[in-house]
C-alpha cells in the first residue's frame, strides 16, 4: 500500500472513530480546523471528508458537512501499521505450521480474531501479515477480519516453476564463479554432509526435510546478491516446503528422492563441475514440476 493512500486510510478511520465516540459532531469543524486537529493537509482532509461523502456518511450542504449516518466497523479502510518485526516473524512462522500441519487447507476461511487468539498475538499482528501476505494471491479477504485460503491453480504453478527455474539456474551460474575463498563454498560442504547424514534416517525423519531444504535453495539464491531474488524464496517456501494444497500421502517418497537430487547437485558444486550441477538442478526441478502436478492432480 502507497503511503500516501495508507496514510489517508488512516486518517478515514480516526474520523470514523471520532464520530463514533462523538468526538467531532455535526456540522463538522472547518477543513483548517481539522487538518489541525490531525496533523495533515487540508489536501488530505479534503479527500476525507469527499470519501465519507461518497459512503454516506456525510453530506456537503452549503459550506458545511454534516453527519447523516452512524458508522460501523464495515466502513473502516485496510492500513498497514509499523510493528516490530520480532513479532511479524514469529507470527509468520506460525501461520505457515498451520498449513503444513493441515490446520488450514485450501478452500478454509478463518477470521484474524482466531488466528490471533490461537497465535496469543495481537490481532493488529495477524492483519498486518495477511495484509503483506496477500500480495502473493494465496488469500482472499472476503470481508473485514474474514479471509479465505484459496486454492492453487495449474495456470498458477506453471509461472510459479516458470519463475523458480529462472532464478534458480542464473543463482547457480553466479554461485559457481564465486571466488574460492567465499564461505558459501563451505556452507555447501556443511549442507551436503547434512544431506548424507538425513538419508540415514529418512525414512522416520522425512518431515524434517522441509528445513534442509529452504537452507539449500537459500544458499544457492544467496549467490545471485539480489533482494528480490530473496523474496522470491518466501514464495517458494510456501508453495514447496509448506506443501500448500498438496496430497502428501507419497510425501516421504518425494522427500527421499529429493534428498538424493539435492546431494548429486551439491557434490556437483563442491566439485566444480558447472556442467553438471546445471544439469542436476535442472532435473532436481523437473521432478518437483511434475511431482507438484500429479499430487495437485493437474495433469
Amino acid at each position: 500500500m502507497a503511503r500516501t493512500q495508507n496514510l489517508r486510510h488512516k486518517v478515514i478511520n480516526q474520523f470514523i472513530d471520532a464520530i463514533r465516540h462523538q468526538y467531532i459532531r455535526s456540522p463538522l469543524p472547518s477543513q483548517s480546523l481539522l487538518a489541525d486537529m490531525y496533523n495533515v493537509s487540508r489536501t488530505t482532509v479534503r479527500h476525507v471528508l469527499n470519501y465519507l461523502a461518497e459512503q454516506e456518511i456525510l453530506q456537503n450542504i452549503g459550506n458545511d458537512y454534516v453527519i447523516i449516518r452512524e458508522p460501523n466497523d464495515d466502513d473502516l479502510l485496510d492500513t498497514i501499521v509499523e510493528l516490530p518485526d520480532i513479532q511479524l516473524t514469529e507470527f509468520e512462522s506460525f501461520f505457515y505450521k498451520l498449513i503444513q500441519q493441515g490446520e488450514l487447507k485450501p478452500g478454509d476461511n478463518f477470521t484474524e480474531l482466531q488466528l490471533a487468539h490461537k497465535a496469543n498475538v495481537s490481532s493488529v499482528v495477524v492483519r498486518e501479515f495477511l495484509l503483506q501476505f496477500s500480495q502473493y494471491n494465496l488469500i482472499k479477504n472476503l470481508r473485514r477480519g474474514l479471509w479465505n485460503l484459496k486454492t492453487f491453480e495449474q495456470d498458477y504453478a506453471e509461472k510459479l516453476f516458470e519463475l523458480r527455474e529462472l532464478l534458480e539456474t542464473h543463482a547457480l551460474t553466479r554461485f559457481m564463479n564465486l571466488p574460492a575463498d567465499d564461505k558459501r563454498w563451505v556452507q555447501a560442504k556443511e549442507l551436503l554432509f547434512q544431506h548424507r547424514q538425513l538419508r540415514k534416517t529418512v525414512v522416520d525423519n522425512y518431515r524434517t526435510f522441509s528445513e534442509l531444504d529452504r537452507k539449500f535453495h537459500s544458499l544457492l539464491l544467496s549467490a545471485a546478491e539480489n533482494p528480490f531474488f530473496e523474496q522470491s524464496l518466501n514464495m517458494v517456501t510456501i508453495i514447496f516446503h509448506f506443501h500448500y494444497q498438496w496430497d502428501d500421502s507419497d510425501l516421504r517418497e518425494r522427500n527421499v528422492l529429493a534428498i538424493e537430487e539435492h546431494m548429486a547437485i551439491l557434490s556437483a558444486m563442491v566439485s566444480h563441475s558447472d556442467l553438471q550441477a546445471m544439469n542436476e538442478l535442472r532435473n532436481h526441478l523437473n521432478t518437483a514440476k511434475q511431482s507438484m502436478k500429479r499430487s495437485l492432480k493437474l495433469d
